[in-house]
């Protein structure tokens, strides 16, 4: 999927909802190659997709980071 292409086929909501699932699923003692497939499973995304999710959500502090 080429890049940003999540960002046109998840709303930022839901964006901000897979960020939330996998924060909370490493500091649920998940590693984070492990989190990214469960919330990648449990939202029908690819890995990569999820990586995308957690780079924006890093990047802009999203909770709950910020």
């Amino acid at each position: 999927m080429p890049e940003r292409e999540v960002e046109k086929s998840l709303s930022l909501e839901q964006r901000k909802e897979v960020f939330l699932a996998l924060v909370r699923a490493q500091d649920e003692s998940m590693s984070v190659p492990q989190s990214r497939k469960a919330v990648a499973e449990r939202h029908g995304l690819s890995e990569h997709q999820v990586r995308q999710i957690e780079r924006e959500g890093l990047d802009g502090q999203w909770p709950p980071l910020g």
